[in-house]
């Protein structure tokens, strides 16, 4: 386990493989682990970064706002730490919310952004977490933890087929914070990164899981609308977790993105 101390508190990483680096950032309630057998396959050939967000996993809960903008600063701040320039950001649901902004904010950062199962507005968030973002919700469900547990144990099966899922948020919802559960997702909710998607000149990958009840699968659609060059990658069969649904096509399909984008920059 490694870690880092930035202006706004420790950052936890995981760091594994040889060769070119690359980011993975997590979605709302997760944390690095859900990289583990993605990091393993592309390993022989890159230096994966894991990283939580502050409020998540090991990663510092001392803030007053966990807002995508903290969340952007963040992850520059560890580029920055790390000593690498740029490199190609990998990000899950937020996380891919998170890369977009990077992309857009600080360009130099970024030398290509793949985005999996991410909201280009918030509005497209199933109603249950749109509902998170409000205050009062958020404490009641948040002091009431077993409740939501329950909840997501009986709906894992409407999230995704690897039963492997539930276990890992289960764990990652005891990391969480009110004011981490409650600012992540009220930012997430009021973003809407479509007028300024223009302005990403990068090689852009969106991969949408068809059968996704978090985030509406059909955001691949503003996403092909401002970004003309963007590639998109449908999983008919996948919800909001291709990496756990359809692992290997995920894993090959990030990896084509990743070498050819590589080869092309030489």
């Amino acid at each position: 386990m490694s870690s880092l101390t930035t202006d706004k508190g420790i950052v936890h990483y995981e760091v594994y493989g040889r060769g070119r680096p690359v980011i993975l950032l997590h979605g709302w309630l997760g944390s690095w682990g859900l990289w583990q057998e993605t990091m393993g396959y592309l390993g022989n050939d890159y230096r994966t970064y894991a990283l939580d967000f502050w409020g998540f996993g090991e990663s510092g809960k001392k803030l007053t706002t966990y807002v995508i903008s903290d969340f952007v600063s963040l992850v520059d701040q560890f580029m920055d730490a790390m000593g690498i320039e740029q490199a190609p950001v990998v990000g899950h649901s937020m996380g891919g919310t998170v890369g977009l902004s990077l992309a857009i904010q600080y360009s130099h950062r970024v030398s290509n952004v793949t985005v999996i199962g991410s909201p280009i507005s918030g509005k497209s968030l199933a109603l249950m977490l749109k509902l998170a973002g409000y205050r009062p919700i958020a404490v009641m469900v948040h002091n009431m933890m077993w409740v939501l547990k329950l909840g997501i144990r009986l709906s894992s099966p409407l999230i995704t087929t690897d039963k492997r899922w539930y276990d890992m948020i289960d764990q990652d919802l005891s990391r969480t914070t009110v004011e981490s559960f409650l600012s992540s997702i009220s930012s997430l909710h009021q973003t809407d990164l479509s007028e300024q998607l223009g302005k990403i000149a990068v090689p852009t990958m969106g991969i949408y899981g068809d059968m996704d009840v978090i985030v509406n699968p059909g955001q691949w659609k503003p996403l092909k609308q401002h970004i003309a060059h963007a590639r998109i990658e449908r999983f008919a069969d996948a919800g909001h977790f291709p990496m756990l649904d359809q692992p290997r096509r995920f894993q090959e399909t990030l990896r084509d993105f990743l070498d050819t984008n590589y080869a092309r920059n030489g």
